[in-house]
């Protein structure tokens, strides 16, 4: 019998390496396909996709697999980078490494790993997943600290299916090991951060490339004004750090943004009381359930906010088929407008949809 073939979503990264490690040693015919999404060069001058390729090769080496690289750079300005730019554009904080996942990934990039013979796909995710009686669930990772189904809470039924997640078990010192263990050129290389396929930059000089900033009033909650911003796009609610502030009421307590006003170009903060950042109920649109919509209109599980979140209990009060209110068990700070809501239970990911609007 013919082994199957993987197609490995490599990175030039640690993780994506030690997953083409595992699938390798557990016998299948396993392919390295690497990814060219964003043409520019950073701010130093470099391609990093340059160097990250290097280390797809290096990698692809020791372990005795092809390797190939394909360039969805078009595809990536048309379906990630222009809603990324859109949503700053209106006053919004989205995520674009949940985007990245539903609309490169696990798209084009599936696609393209058909026509090389895929049977399979992997990526290098903190995530697991089952494939039972035509269902695919999204599990939760063994490193909880670094379980990414966050960020593939919007990946459909079609797009999990025939995918495998081999470092749903591992902790992430374990794959370090591993890949020094195997003599991996990425054993020691730091973690990939930023903004997805672009990378780590000086974000407001990176954003003022592309959306014109307008300073702005910045004005206290009771309307005095206490100090200038440089555009409304560059903070998010509940960001202490990048103000300007301080001293303006003494040492006690801090500053923090509380409200954004897009029609008057106006940034609200508040100083040292917290209330004003809390809700108790937010409407989602774009949902997408993992494995199917549930049958009840009105369900209770967990929920994030945010990526870097504990779960909180919530009820989630379904709205037709892409919409829904989720109410909150203890109030929330800074659920923020253009992120996504996530939904889990024990051991899966129940799927997610973007925040429009808080309820006080």
């Amino acid at each position: 019998m013919p082994k199957k073939t993987v197609v490995v979503g490599m990175s030039g990264g640690v993780d994506s390496s030690v997953a083409a490690l595992l699938l390798k040693n557990q016998g299948y015919n396993v392919i390295g396909l690497f990814m060219r999404n964003w043409e520019e060069t950073g701010e130093n001058g470099v391609c990093t996709a340059d160097d990250d390729f290097e280390d797809v090769k290096r990698v692809s080496g020791v372990l005795d697999i092809p390797y190939y690289t394909v360039n969805f750079a078009s595809e990536y300005l048309d379906r990630v980078f222009s809603y990324f730019l859109a949503e700053y554009r209106a006053g919004r904080t989205p995520n674009p490494d949940v985007l990245c996942n539903r609309e490169i990934k696990f798209g084009p990039f599936k696609e393209h790993a058909k026509k090389l013979g895929a049977d399979f796909i992997a990526t290098g995710h903190y995530c697991g997943i089952s494939h039972e009686k035509g269902l695919h669930r999204l599990l939760k990772a063994k490193d909880r600290g670094k379980d990414q189904t966050y960020f593939l809470s919007q990946l459909t039924q079609p797009q999990l299916d025939g995918v495998l997640f081999p470092l749903a078990a591992l902790e992430k010192s374990e794959v370090r090991r591993l890949a020094e263990e195997n003599g991996l050129a990425t054993a020691k290389k730091k973690d990939s951060t930023g903004i997805c396929f672009i990378g780590e930059r000086n974000f407001r000089k990176f954003l003022q490339e592309y959306l014109p900033a307008q300073p702005g009033k910045i004005l206290s909650l009771a309307g005095e004004e206490v100090g200038e911003h440089i555009g409304l796009m560059y903070y998010t609610l509940g960001q202490r750090r990048g103000l300007n502030l301080g001293g303006k009421k003494g040492e006690d307590g801090r500053w923090f943004v509380v409200k954004k006003d897009l029609e008057n170009n106006v940034l609200y903060v508040s100083h040292g009381d917290e209330t004003p950042l809390l809700s108790r109920a937010c409407f989602v649109s774009s949902m997408n359930y993992i494995p199917t919509m549930p049958e009840d209109d009105v369900f209770e599980c967990t929920a994030k906010f945010r990526y870097r979140q504990e779960e909180q209990r919530v009820r989630v009060h379904r709205i037709g088929e892409t919409q829904a209110e989720i109410f909150f068990y203890e109030p929330q700070r800074a659920v923020t407008e253009g992120q996504f809501a996530v939904l889990y239970d024990e051991t899966q990911c129940l799927g997610g949809g973007v925040i429009e609007r808080t309820q006080p």
